[in-house]
């Protein structure tokens, strides 16, 4: 087992029989906007994927948390730019409340390495 990102509390990935599960990803810019936050948090995903070996062509799935459903055509046209369409994964999306009032989106996902 692998474990990235670490500390008492969390891991930000866990590497394990050759899935990698990423917690949620939230942008570090709470100011931005759905894009802007949908952006980082993709970036963000992007760069735990490499860090286990993998990357978004080896998606399984995907959850989606938005502060708001209002923000659901901002996301997907920066998904739809970032995504694999050879390879897209399982996806849900839905509508939360934030840790943090100030996160527009939160990212949670598994790929195979």
């Amino acid at each position: 087992m692998k474990r990235i990102d670490s500390n008492s509390r969390r891991s930000r990935a866990v590497v394990t029989n050759g899935i990698c599960h990423l917690g949620g990803q939230v942008a570090d810019d709470v100011n931005g906007d759905i894009r802007v936050q949908t952006q980082q948090a993709l970036a963000k995903i992007d760069d735990l994927l490499a860090q286990a070996g993998t990357d978004k062509s080896k998606l399984v799935s995907v959850t989606i948390w938005l502060k708001s459903m209002d923000d659901y055509a901002g996301m997907n046209e920066v998904w739809d730019r970032w995504i694999d369409p050879q390879n897209p994964p399982a996806r849900a999306c839905g509508e939360v409340r934030m840790a943090d009032d100030r996160f527009r989106v939160e990212i949670i996902a598994t790929a195979a390495v």
